[in-house]
């Protein structure tokens, strides 16, 4: 975890995760996108255009993650909140391309992760919430918890503030 830490600190400070992928007025608001195969190894980060925050997609081969960070946090504690994305074996389409995306609610304080376009986790730093589709993992609160980590249930109100389309 140490190397997958320092990896996305050397991105937080590059300040520029994806360069070539990462346009300006999409939704309003900065969005990356790539293409990537579900089970190949892929990570994709972005910071926020207005806070000190930001979030990484990691598929490592076996299942989808999707991590929101605190750039202000010392490195080993970088990692407020994780959520469960997929598992590899369990999807129907493993074999197709799929486009991942990252996009930053109009004030920078939410990230939605976007797969084929569908959301499927969200990260609200105002409220230190995470949402996903299948709620896991979840965690015991703790009196030190920066973070509500004791549900991750998805609430479609978690989309406001994003300009999509689809009435999720």
């Amino acid at each position: 975890m140490d190397e997958k830490r320092r990896y996305w600190k050397e991105l937080a400070d590059d300040g520029d995760a994806q360069p070539d992928n990462r346009s300006d007025g999409c939704y309003g608001v900065c969005l990356v996108r790539a293409e990537y195969m579900p089970g190949s190894e892929t990570i994709v980060a972005d910071n926020s255009p207005s806070a000190p925050c930001g979030v990484v997609f990691e598929d490592d081969g076996e299942a989808g993650y999707f991590y929101a960070l605190d750039l202000q946090a010392s490195d080993k504690d970088q990692i407020v909140d994780a959520v469960h994305i997929y598992n590899v074996s369990q999807l129907t389409d493993r074999g197709r391309t799929s486009a991942v995306s990252i996009l930053w609610s109009t004030d920078g304080a939410k990230s939605c992760l976007l797969i084929n376009g569908h959301p499927h986790a969200v990260f609200d730093f105002n409220a230190r919430r995470g949402y996903s589709r299948n709620d896991y993992p979840n965690s015991p609160a703790l009196d030190s918890a920066r973070w509500n980590s004791t549900s991750h249930a998805w609430d479609i109100t978690a989309l406001q503030g994003f300009e999509l389309d689809g009435g999720w």
